[in-house]
């Protein structure tokens, strides 16, 4: 064999074996891409679309184009448990020589970071407009850097993220794109901006005292000239300022002002909100603006989030203010006076806030800790502030700008102390008056009733403390156990709280302010018109003829006033309907005088046109009936299946008219849903 192989020449010559061929000429003839980005690409840090052999990128510029594979990662190796506790040993020992972490006698291992319960030692870090308080010993230890811009834009990892790839932005802003858009084209020109100030200073301003008015003013005068100008932070302020306008806003002046309807304005405007945000990156902001325009979007956007959303919305909005040390009282941490009061304006708009969204979503644990020590805001008015003042005026004793909303935390505060614990009678009583004194005192007594705000102040503290006196008689009320003269007692205080309500309607100068008054529904008017109705329906002699009659007026006034009991959206709407109809059926009034149209509508929508009827009869109900949506009218259904226009909707909502525990349930269901007054940009606030 040896020596043929030899002697043949052919099968002695070397044989030319064909190289296998690189993956960039392997994918060039399959017409696929590239698994991985060519280096150039990667070095000029553009994008690649892969192309083989050579890319469009490297093509278009005349470049080499050059396709590596990337070496492979190598696999990390697997500690041991003993290397693993061996190693958190070493780590224990070196925070313990800088002083970090105290050992005990007894070396144990522990997983968990121990902080005191409340230190109350915390550094607030601040920067132009910033702030971060920093409540922790080990990022005290560690020497966070002042410098907020860096600190909170880079975290853990150094490198800053951008808002379109922020997934916790995108989450919680799902209208709209979480990408940083410009908005140069939704801001209204300078004489609708400036137009909309003012109605934001009419309408919503008094109310809610979250900004210092001439430094608005300013600010909105400069920015709505040049806004490409203006920072991103300024950007959603300026839209949070237009968007709580134009909800605030009635239909006319929306067109006259805007020239277009309320709800095309009210979308354009909770749009750019929404975006101005994300471009604001809010999540991680330090910026007391972009807080202060996160709080006054969602102020009005409880009417349109649903109760759970709402209330992790209002939650986010909490964990930032604790970041900025809102729960820290700013004097006490050395900031400027002006400083000191806009902190506390917000931190006491954003408390009763984030309670409000947990009594809607059935949540009662607050998200702010008791170990706030954040104090009120001077009863001062904002012409006596400014920024770069070294001290403050003394707190006036009289009207001020803030007067509102100090008797509204005031009242609001022994709320939520009487809730707290259980008191005997006489001890919740003495609480109350003295509730009573501190508000008539410090706001009521320095009140014109001629002024709508001070109108309103005096009605609705009033109403609060009147709400307060009945709801420590209700549970004798409910169990029957009290005496005639202790149901008359409560009988009139729920009258009272009525009057507040009708009042507040047919103030003409309190039509601004009828976006927050008609979904508010003031203190505690649900239990007194079930008290009011569960009485007369009773019919046990308690109140006299003309009692009565004037009980079912005020009744009347309610329904007039509050259209929204007749469109039965809520299922308390609809029980309630019941127990109307229950009481009126029970105890009308004897002068004789025909069926009121909210009674006669109540027995239209609880009884289907029965064509069974005798001819007669049915004449005579269709008549009647005119106007009054069908029972079957799809039109009549409110979205999420709700009982619009179905008071017979079923044996379940067929309550005992004294069965309170149900009646509880139901208010608490209303309040979760919304407290029936969902769709802003439909709905005119100030219609009714």
């Amino acid at each position: 064999m040896a020596s043929s192989d030899v002697s043949n020449p052919e099968r002695s010559r070397p044989i030319a074996i064909a190289p296998a061929p690189s993956p960039t000429h392997l994918a060039a003839a399959l017409n696929q891409p590239m698994p991985y980005t060519c280096q150039t690409c990667a070095k000029r840090k553009v994008k690649c679309d892969k192309a083989a052999p050579t890319c469009s990128t490297c093509r278009k510029a005349k470049l080499d184009c050059l396709y590596q594979a990337p070496a492979p990662r190598l696999r990390k190796r697997k500690l041991s448990n003993d290397s693993l506790v061996e190693r958190l040993a070493r780590y224990e020992r070196i925070l313990h020589q800088h002083g970090l972490l105290l050992l005990d006698t007894e070396p144990s291992l522990s997983l968990r970071w121990s902080e005191p319960e409340t230190s109350g030692t915390g550094n607030l870090h601040t920067g132009p407009g910033k702030s971060r308080y920093i409540d922790s010993a080990l990022w005290r230890h560690l020497g966070v850097s002042s410098d907020d811009g860096n600190e909170e834009s880079q975290g853990v990892g150094g490198a800053a993220a951008s808002p379109a790839s922020d997934p916790l932005t995108a989450a919680f802003l799902a209208f709209g794109s979480a990408q940083n858009l410009s908005l140069l084209e939704y801001h209204p020109t300078h004489v609708e901006a400036m137009l909309l100030w003012e109605a934001y200073a009419a309408n919503v301003e008094p109310i809610y005292k979250v900004l210092h008015v001439p430094s608005a003013v300013q600010a909105i005068e400069m920015a709505s000239r040049r806004p490409e100008m203006i920072s991103d932070s300024k950007e959603c302020l300026l839209f949070a300022v237009y968007h709580f306008a134009v909800f605030s806003m009635a239909e006319e002046d929306c067109l006259r002002i805007l020239g277009q309807p309320r709800a095309a304005s009210l979308q354009r405007y909770y749009f750019a909100t929404h975006q101005a945000l994300v471009n604001a990156s809010f999540l991680r902001t330090t910026e007391l603006s972009v807080l202060q325009a996160l709080v006054l979007f969602l102020l009005p956007c409880r009417y349109l989030y649903d109760p759970q959303t709402f209330w992790i919305l209002t939650g986010v909005a909490v964990r930032i203010a604790q970041r900025m040390g809102l729960h820290r009282d700013g004097a006490t941490l050395g900031l400027p006076p002006f400083d000191v009061q806009m902190r506390r304006r917000l931190f006491y708009q954003l408390l009763p806030l984030d309670g409000l969204a947990s009594q809607m979503s059935g949540i009662s644990i607050p998200v702010i800790p008791d170990t706030w020590d954040t104090q009120l805001p001077l009863s001062i008015n904002d012409d006596q502030m400014w920024q770069g003042m070294t001290s403050l005026p003394e707190e006036q004793k009289g009207a001020t700008d803030m007067m509102f909303c100090l008797s509204r935390l005031c009242v609001g505060q022994f709320f939520s102390s009487l809730g707290k614990q259980p008191r005997d009678h006489g001890e919740a009583e003495l609480a109350i008056s003295k509730a009573e004194s501190e508000v008539e005192e410090k706001y009521i007594r320095y009140c014109d009733i001629v002024n709508p705000l001070h109108f309103l102040t005096i009605g609705l503290a009033r109403s609060g403390i009147t709400a307060l006196r009945l709801r420590i008689r209700l549970p004798n009320v409910r169990s029957q156990d009290a005496t005639n003269a202790e149901r008359r007692a409560a009988f009139k205080l729920a009258e009272k709280i009525m009057d507040t309500d009708i009042a507040a309607y047919a103030h003409a100068g309190l039509r601004k302010y009828r976006w927050y008054v008609k979904p508010f529904f003031l203190w505690g008017t649900w239990d007194s018109l079930i008290l009011v109705l569960t009485t007369l329906w009773r019919r046990d002699g308690l109140l006299s003829a003309s009692e009565t009659r004037a009980a079912w007026e005020k009744v009347g006034q309610v329904y007039q006033n509050h259209a929204e009991l007749l469109e039965l959206k809520q299922a308390l709407h609809v029980a309630f309907g019941r127990l109307t109809l229950k009481a009126w059926d029970a105890q009308q009034p004897s002068n004789g005088s025909p069926e009121p149209s909210f009674i006669t509508t109540l027995r239209c929508l609880q009884s289907p046109r029965n064509p069974t009827s005798e001819p007669k009869d049915a004449e005579v109900a269709e008549k009647a009936c005119v106007g009054v949506p069908s029972v079957n009218d799809a039109s009549a259904a409110s979205p999420g299946g709700s009982l619009s226009g179905r008071i017979h909707a079923g044996n379940d909502l067929d309550l005992d008219v004294e069965d309170w525990i149900s009646w509880d349930r139901l208010i608490q269901d209303q309040a979760q849903s919304g407290g029936g007054y969902q769709n802003m940009f439909s709905d005119d606030p100030q219609a009714g």
